[in-house]
């Protein structure tokens, strides 16, 4: 029997090459090369789903009418806000997080919200029937018009599209499905791409708003080839930590919307529900001030939230001192910590710096910089800041306070939640002024450690 050919393909890009290296030549990226099997060629559109593949017009751009995208929404307030206001006809959404996070159960009950206006389609290649209903019932769900199908193969899906002509299907997993066309196993590289690649295609074709369930990587990112994320029109993540009631989702992509929008849910025995107030998670109820914690307002999406971050400098008795933080980036921190020597005139070289986002939350934003410098001054002061302060602004290495985007926005979610001082960029200042709110203008970094010396504790 001969051997079959093997070739190999990046996880992360797609590529292919001839032979094993330790890094990709198509992306850079390392250890990313699988061995798979080569594919014969052929017409990989066979069955009796081929007739959906047809030939597409070419038309005149200034002849197309250009119209709103309609939404509906799912019955999840906080789901429809990641989306942009609602799921879109013909888009196809993919969703990721850890195992147990709360994607079957959210996408669960949003198709039971959505059978009483649209037809709907549960495919699932992980559990049985069995396992789906005792889940439904556990959520005490509606699920009379919800239908459901146990299956794994790409071919047989396709045809049910085409005869049960759902308007919204979910996918649970892609990682699961496989294609007869291909012969290397299901969650490969090849596998994930061409199904993803099928199932796009039939979205698009007969208008369904399709939702992939994805695996991520133990990095958190989305396994399989990065093209995956290329060919959907949303990614949403799932965020947080299992051992917590809290979930978090993003979206890192929203072709029919604003990117990186934040939803939070509270997990409960009756399934995730919304939260209406963020704000109060990422907020820690101190009986008393303590040093190190300053809140900051960051700006997710179209939503400004107002977290606490948290900062804790102790002498180091090893040769190099620690940095480290949970939530925001780790070098910036060292950059942040070598421009508070040079700027302000306070050094920590010889300290251990730990930085902490409460709430699990991530912030991916330059503005969070002087809050995390005013809370390492804090601690190592070993002195409170105002219990009524919100913070934020970029800080540049050259000691410079840049602007943050949205800076009203900001600063009326901090009024509004009884905050009462805003240490703020001078180009951020508000040529109105904001009832209930003092704004402190700095644009230097030692002149923001200045005046946080001179403002009485006990306002």
């Amino acid at each position: 029997m001969a051997k079959a050919k093997t070739n190999y393909t990046c996880t992360e890009c797609g590529g292919i090459v001839n032979k094993w290296a330790g890094q990709c030549p198509s992306c850079g990226q390392w250890n990313t090369l699988v061995e798979t099997i080569m594919e014969a060629s052929g017409n990989r559109f066979s069955g009796k789903h081929q007739s959906l593949a047809q030939t597409a017009p070419v038309l005149n751009l200034s002849d197309i009418e250009a119209s709103d995208v309609p939404r509906f929404g799912t019955g999840i307030d906080e789901f429809d806000r990641v989306l942009g206001g609602g799921l879109v006809p013909g888009a196809v959404v993919l969703i990721g997080g850890d195992p147990g996070i709360g994607k079957s159960t959210l996408l669960l009950q949003a198709l039971s919200n959505l059978t009483k206006t649209k037809k709907v389609l549960y495919v699932s290649g992980e559990e049985s029937g069995a396992q789906i209903a005792l889940r439904a019932n556990r959520l005490a769900l509606d699920t009379q018009g919800l239908a459901l199908q146990a299956e794994i193969q790409l071919e047989k899906i396709l045809n049910t599209l085409s005869d049960h002509k759902p308007e919204v299907v979910v996918i649970d997993s892609i990682q699961t499905i496989y294609s007869d066309a291909l012969s290397s196993a299901p969650g490969s590289v090849a596998q994930v791409r061409e199904c993803a690649a099928q199932l796009t295609r039939v979205a698009k074709t007969m208008n369904i708003t399709m939702i992939l369930v994805g695996h991520v990587t133990k990095e958190g990112a989305l396994a399989g080839p990065r093209v995956l994320e290329h060919i959907v029109d949303t990614v949403l993540y799932f965020e947080g930590d299992t051992h917590s009631s809290f979930r978090l989702v993003r979206a890192i992509k929203n072709r029919f919307g604003a990117v990186n929008e934040l939803g939070v849910f509270a997990m409960t025995e009756r399934g995730l529900k919304g939260v209406s107030n963020p704000s109060a998670l990422f907020l820690s109820q101190h009986e008393s001030q303590v040093a190190g914690s300053c809140v900051m307002v960051t700006q997710e999406g179209t939503r400004p939230l107002l977290v606490e971050i948290q900062a804790l400098v102790d002498s180091s008795f090893a040769p190099n001192a620690k940095r480290l933080s949970v939530g925001l980036e780790q070098n910036r921190l060292a950059m942040l910590l070598a421009v508070l020597h040079r700027h302000a005139g306070v050094a920590a070289f010889d300290q251990d710096v730990f930085i902490n986002a409460v709430g699990g939350v991530k912030i991916a934003e330059p503005a969070a910089d002087l809050a995390v410098l005013l809370a390492i001054n804090s601690s190592m002061r070993n002195k409170p800041l105002p219990r009524s302060l919100v913070v934020f602004g970029e800080v540049g290495l050259a000691g410079e306070i840049r602007p943050a985007p949205r800076g009203q926005e900001r600063l009326k979610e901090a009024a509004k939640l009884g905050f009462t001082i805003a240490m703020i960029p001078k180009a951020n200042a508000p040529k109105q002024k904001i009832e209930g709110l003092t704004i402190i203008a700095v644009d230097r970094i030692d002149e923001a450690m200045s005046r946080i010396r001179d403002i009485d504790d006990v306002v």
